[in-house]
């Protein structure tokens, strides 16, 4: 199989073929055909990139919570404009500037990166020729190590619409400390870069926030520029409506959770509890039960929101089973959120008491430590299942926190929803079967390939980066609207970071973070959720969207939290 495209500047050497009229003719056997038809895949640009534009800027920005103390951490920063580009006559930047950018990759991969970078690549060719681009590898301490590689296109090439993050790869470091910004100074200078684009979630774009704080602080010519990245769905403003990957991740998952309710319904004998990636908030949660339907999905932000126990949870989806159990349905789908743990107010003061605890004893054997729990949480604790127990007491992460990730709640509810079972057998409430399947859907979703929209999308914010630094600015996170229309009516423009932000006391000082964007319980996807599942929870209303489309009926479809949200669909 091989691909046709033209190049600018000749093939290199060893590099692939090139015509008598100039096309260069690339070898791409060793890909899949799938791959093969994504590389040649061009995403279509807003068409305001179709000709100039201009930097149009709005009122002074505030922020997401405490204003002041925002202020006084970004003394630089803090008020300044978001701004929409528009088309004009006349340019808003110097074609004849050479642009030396450099890229990082932050977080936890989400499909769609490859293609920011793409895109910033392709700005940079198409508005400002003879720019570089630099990839910083293994995430930020690519930056405070100068480890950083020349991006060019045969090097980009394969990458194309391509899920993972694998073409310089991510990393988990924040640049925090004094040293540490030191060491970003000293290769932001080195490196004589214009500009930084930070591709990541909200803790990576705080980070962005600081950089270009810094750096304007210290009169340094290297303006920083973010891009909204996480599958969790959960960095999100009116300004910035969704975050790159979530598409994606939840069409992926959708289909395996469809894959399981045709199972569940063709042996009539199980109860498949489906968790998913989602720590902070339930957005895949609810997105993935409007794409299929399950008979149940547990959304965190209402369990907290109502204050509700853990037998309070437990006892609903009894309810459900029983239901179906007098329907004569042994079986059923029940999704739950990843962070289920965390929204559960009793469980979170049981996990602060285990916190202090743990932090300046050892739970020995013997359980005496055990006495030192407040009689209510002590309760709850010891009626937990054994295995839940010991995951609540593995080692805190670098935070102190509880590794949530690692609580297999799906296996808690099935145990402790089998003991309320047996219970009601016995008081002749319950005459069915149940029998429980254990899923955890996470990282299959994180690097598949890229949707038509979120491929679309992620090329759209890299050439917004792209272009917010060639006008000059820095501490925005490029933003892209009107989303649910045809690509080309999207609006491109930039967000202030901090008008994201608010702060948290750690360690006795303000820390600002981006503000995460939970379920709303007023919103319309949850009203739209809320109106059905009763429906659901009784009745095989089950769909099964199967594998992505990138061509088809479906193939530019976008997800329901999108279309719900931008008032595309009806509530």
């Amino acid at each position: 199989m091989t691909i046709m495209g033209t190049v600018a500047n000749g093939a290199e050497a060893g590099g692939p073929k090139k015509t008598a009229e100039g096309a260069v003719v690339r070898d791409i056997s060793s890909y899949s055909p799938v791959q093969g038809s994504r590389l040649e895949h061009k995403p279509p640009l807003p068409s305001v990139f179709h000709s100039n534009f201009r930097i149009s800027h709005g009122p002074p920005s505030s922020a997401a919570g405490n204003a002041a103390e925002i202020e006084k951490l970004f003394p630089c920063l803090f008020g300044q404009p978001s701004v929409q580009l528009r088309p004009s006559e006349r340019a808003a930047y110097n074609a004849d500037q050479k642009l030396k950018i450099g890229v990082v990759l932050s977080g936890g991969q989400a499909p769609g990166g490859h293609n920011v970078i793409a895109g910033i690549f392709d700005y940079l060719q198409e508005h400002a020729e003879g720019s570089i681009l630099y990839g910083f590898r293994g995430g930020p301490a690519g930056i405070m190590r100068n480890k950083v590689l020349v991006i060019t296109e045969e090097f980009l090439f394969p990458f194309r619409n391509q899920g993972g993050f694998d073409i310089i790869c991510s990393g988990r470091d924040k640049i925090e400390t004094p040293e540490q910004f030191l060491q970003a100074e000293q290769t932001v200078k080195t490196l004589d870069l214009d500009g930084l684009v930070v591709i990541g979630g909200d803790d990576s774009n705080t980070n962005a926030a600081l950089l270009a704080e810094y750096f304007r602080s210290r009169n340094l010519k290297t303006h920083v520029i973010g891009c909204p990245k996480t599958i969790d769905g959960d960095l999100k403003s009116s300004h910035v409506p969704i975050s790159f990957g979530f598409d994606t991740a939840c069409k992926i998952y959708s289909e395996m959770i469809g894959n399981i309710m045709v199972d569940a319904r063709s042996t009539g004998k199980y109860y498949h509890f489906v968790r998913l990636m989602g720590r902070a908030a339930s957005h895949i949660t609810l997105e993935c039960a409007l794409q299929t339907h399950p008979n149940v999905a547990v959304i965190g932000e209402e369990v907290n929101a109502h204050k509700q126990t853990l037998r309070q949870v437990t006892n609903t989806i009894a309810d459900v089973v029983c239901k179906r159990a007098a329907m004569g349905k042994h079986y059923g789908v029940i999704l739950i959120p990843e962070g289920l743990i965390d929204f559960i107010p009793e469980i979170q003061h049981l996990i602060a008491e285990l916190n202090e605890i743990l932090a300046t004893s050892v739970c020995d054997e013997a359980g005496h430590w055990k006495e030192k729990l407040a009689p209510p949480c002590r309760a709850l604790f010891v009626s937990l299942p054994h295995n839940i127990q010991e995951e609540l007491l593995l080692e805190r992460d670098p935070h102190g926190n509880v590794q949530v990730a690692r609580i297999e709640t799906e296996k808690m509810l099935i145990s402790m929803i089998e003991t309320e079972l047996l219970a009601r057998k016995h008081e002749e409430t319950f005459a069915g079967t149940f029998k429980g399947q254990a899923h955890f859907f996470g990282y299959e979703g994180r690097c598949g390939m890229p949707t038509n929209f979120d491929a679309t999308y992620c090329y759209a914010l890299g050439f917004a980066a792209g272009s917010l630094l060639h006008t000059g600015q820095t501490g925005l996170i490029a933003s892209i609207g009107n989303l649910t229309a045809p690509s080309t009516d999207w609006t491109v423009g930039g967000t202030a970071l901090t008008e994201l932000m608010d702060v948290e006391r750690r360690k006795g000082k303000f820390k600002p973070v981006i503000k995460k964007a939970m379920v709303e319980l007023d919103g319309a996807p949850f009203k739209k959720f809320a109106s059905l599942r009763d429906q659901w929870a009784v009745e095989d209303s089950y769909l099964c969207p199967g594998p992505i489309q990138f061509s088809g009926p479906t193939a530019n479809d976008t997800n329901y939290t999108l279309k719900l949200e931008l008032g595309a669909l009806d509530v």
